[in-house]
């Protein structure tokens, strides 16, 4: 599959982030704990400069237990931080505020020394479409104060918003980068549903991410599928998922359409199970 989307919003977006860079303190990058490093903007780097940045796994709760320990040591290592949350359940918000907090400490000393007291923390969001930017807000916030959903692009504009006396954020629409050199970062980001589901084969994409599973998640396919033998391969897999759940249309053929939505959708919601879709050692 040739997976491309760069819509010509993020390009505005990519301006916008310049252009407010000077007013914040920190950014908080929001990366998809089951894909780190497809889920994260190569462009952001160049973008941000020399700016303080918190780096945040979120989705922690559908990825591998054992994987998010050496993804949160990973970027600890690299980049001085890293947390994993689930913001759907506020698990690690109290952690972001604290290391906000602690990240700031120095400077806000600094400035209440030269009688600038009280100012706030001042933070932007920045992410890939769909990694829970809007859901992680509402969560720190603690009240609904933006747009949510489960598609990629929710969020078409920036705006401010106040967690506390301490603290305010930047939101940020989701940034993709105009192209995807490696194919595999694609399937990722589709598998996660980072791109728009109407612009991809979802039958391709489905098939592969079978393939992914059974080679790697063998144990929660079979679990999940009451399938028995995987050595069968991909095709036939599907085709058994598919009359196991009685997808069939009108003269006996199977519906892949329906068979490929579903698997799509059981994964991102975490029903097949809890996974990863890159490790540290393999990067």
């Amino acid at each position: 599959m040739n997976i491309q989307w760069y819509p010509g919003h993020m390009a505005k977006t990519k301006r916008l982030i310049k252009e407010n860079l000077s007013l914040v303190d920190i950014v908080i990058e929001i990366l998809d704990a089951r894909a780190p490093i497809s889920s994260r903007n190569p462009d952001i780097d160049e973008m941000i400069e020399h700016k303080a940045r918190l780096v945040v796994l979120n989705k922690a709760d559908l990825s591998d237990p054992i994987i998010n320990k050496q993804w949160k040591n990973f970027f600890n290592t690299h980049y001085s931080n890293g947390i994993l949350i689930n913001s759907m359940m506020g698990q690690g918000i109290d952690e972001i505020i604290k290391k906000i907090e602690k990240m700031m400490k120095d400077k806000l000393e600094y400035l209440a020394h030269r009688g600038r007291k009280n100012k706030p923390i001042r933070c932007m969001i920045i992410g890939i479409p769909n990694v829970g930017k809007s859901t992680f807000i509402n969560r720190i916030v603690g009240k609904t104060s933006v747009k949510t959903g489960n598609k990629p692009g929710i969020t078409k504009g920036k705006q401010w918003i106040r967690i506390n006396e301490k603290i305010e954020l930047l939101d940020t629409p989701g940034i993709l980068w105009p192209k995807f050199d490696d194919q595999n970062i694609g399937l990722r980001l589709g598998w996660i549903g980072s791109i728009k589901d109407e612009i991809l084969d979802q039958e391709q994409l489905a098939f592969h991410l079978l393939t992914f599973l059974t080679q790697n998640y063998g144990d929660l396919i079979k679990r999940r599928y009451k399938i028995n033998n995987l050595s069968k391969g991909t095709l036939e897999i599907f085709n058994e998922i598919a009359l196991k759940r009685g997808f069939i249309i009108k003269g006996g053929e199977l519906d892949y359409q329906r068979t490929a939505e579903m698997i799509l959708d059981e994964f991102r919601k975490g029903k097949i199970g809890k996974i990863s879709l890159e490790r540290p050692d393999k990067t």
